[in-house]
C-alpha cells in the first residue's frame, strides 16, 4: 500500500481499525438493488437496523493486518485512507426524517389520489344541460304568460288600432278615476314601435296635457332615450293607468284591474321587441310580483314572450341622482336586446 501503509504502521491498532473499518464498510458496501431504490422511502425505513456485529480484535496483538484478517475484513490492495477532500461515506438511514419528507399517515390517501379527487366528477347523462344565456343578456327571471297573438281575451279584443283604444279610454267608466281626472292619458308614440316605455300613472302635467311622460320627468326620459339612439317618435310611451289618481297617490288594486286591459291590448297591437318598465309599480304590475325594483332590475324578464327590462322611474332619478348610473346600465341592456332582436 506504499507510503500510506507505512503511515498506518506507525499508528495504534485501535486508530487503524477505526480508519480502515470506515473505509472498508464504504468500499464493501454494495449498491442498492433497483427494487430497493424504487421502493417507497417509508418502506425502506421500516426495515430494522442491523446492529454492529464486528468482532473485537484479538487481545495482545499489535499488527493491524492480523486484526483485520481475524475479523474477515482485510482491506484490498487499493484501499486508501480517506482524505479530508473525499466525500463522507454513506451512513445508515436515520429513523428521524425532516418534516417535509415525512410519509403520510396510513389513513390518508396518497397525493395522486388527492389529485384525482380534486378533478370534477363526470357529468351525469340523466341531468339535462342548460344552455347559457346569450352574451350581454341575463337569463330570464320572471316569465308572465305565453308568447301568442292573443294577450287578452275580452271585449277589447275588437279594438284593432291604438286610436280606437284611445277613444275607448276617453269614454271609460270602469273605475272612479274618470270623475277626478282632467284628461285621459292613453299614451302616444309610434304604432310600429320596437320599444315600449311603461310607467305607473299620469301625473299633474300629464293630466293637463293628456300626454304621457311630460314635465321634468318627461324631459329626462327624452335624454335617456337619446342616449341609446332613440327618439320619442320611435317608441310608444304609456302608463299602467290611463287616468291620474287624485293627489298622485298610489293606484289601488281595483283601479289597476280595471285599467290593465287597455295596456295589454296596446302591447298586443304593437308587438314590440322590448318593454322597459319604469318604476316599481309598473314592473310589479306587469310581472305580477311584489319583489323590489332592486331585485327585478338587471334581468331580462318575459311578458307574453316579449323581453321586459326593469329600471327606475325618471321622476325617482330627479330625487336620487345616484340611480342614474344603474338606469343607464338598464337601458343599455334594453338596447342590446333590441339590437339582437332586430338582427334575428
Amino acid at each position: 500500500m506504499g507510503e500510506r501503509e507505512l503511515i498506518l504502521d506507525g499508528m495504534s491498532v485501535d486508530d487503524v481499525m477505526r480508519i480502515l473499518g470506515a473505509a472498508a464498510s464504504s468500499a464493501g458496501a454494495r449498491p442498492a438493488a433497483a427494487s430497493e431504490r424504487s421502493a417507497p422511502i417509508a418502506a425502506r425505513e421500516e426495515r430494522p437496523s442491523v446492529p454492529d456485529e464486528r468482532v473485537a480484535p484479538p487481545e495482545g496483538t499489535s499488527d493491524w493486518r492480523q486484526v483485520l484478517r481475524s475479523t474477515g475484513s482485510a482491506p484490498s490492495s487499493r484501499a486508501a485512507v480517506p482524505s479530508p477532500s473525499s466525500p463522507s461515506p454513506a451512513t445508515a438511514p436515520s429513523s428521524e426524517r425532516p418534516p417535509d419528507l415525512e410519509a403520510p399517515p396510513p389513513d390518508e390517501p396518497p397525493e395522486d389520489a388527492l389529485a384525482q379527487r380534486s378533478e370534477p366528477p363526470p357529468a351525469d347523462p340523466a341531468i339535462p344541460k342548460m344552455s347559457p344565456p346569450a352574451a350581454g343578456e341575463p337569463a330570464p327571471s320572471i316569465v308572465v304568460g305565453a308568447p301568442s297573438r292573443e294577450l287578452f281575451a275580452g271585449p277589447l279584443g275588437d279594438l284593432a288600432t291604438l286610436d280606437e283604444i284611445a277613444e275607448t279610454v276617453a269614454k271609460c267608466t270602469r273605475c272612479p278615476l274618470y270623475k277626478t281626472a282632467t284628461k285621459p292619458v292613453p299614451g302616444q308614440g309610434s304604432p310600429k314601435a320596437e320599444l315600449v316605455c311603461v310607467g305607473e300613472a299620469p301625473g299633474e302635467n300629464e293630466d293637463k296635457t293628456g300626454l304621457a311622460f311630460v314635465g321634468a320627468a318627461g324631459q329626462l326620459l327624452t335624454k335617456i332615450l337619446a342616449a341609446i339612439n332613440l327618439s320619442r317618435e320611435d317608441v310608444f310611451i304609456c302608463n299602467v293607468l290611463k287616468h291620474r289618481p287624485p293627489g298622485n297617490r298610489n293606484p289601488s288594486p281595483q283601479e289597476v284591474e280595471a285599467c290593465s286591459p287597455y295596456l295589454v291590448r296596446q302591447l298586443e297591437i304593437i308587438r314590440p321587441k322590448v318593454i322597459v318598465a319604469f318604476g316599481t309599480f309598473a314592473a310589479q304590475t306587469l310581472l305580477g310580483t311584489t319583489l323590489s325594483i332592486g331585485k327585478l332590475r338587471g334581468s331580462v324578464h318575459r311578458y307574453h314572450g316579449i323581453p321586459l327590462v326593469v329600471t327606475y322611474h325618471p321622476a325617482a332619478l330627479l330625487r336620487n341622482p345616484a340611480w342614474k348610473r344603474p338606469t343607464w346600465e338598464d337601458v343599455q341592456l334594453a338596447r342590446r336586446v333590441l339590437d339582437r332582436a332586430a338582427g334575428a
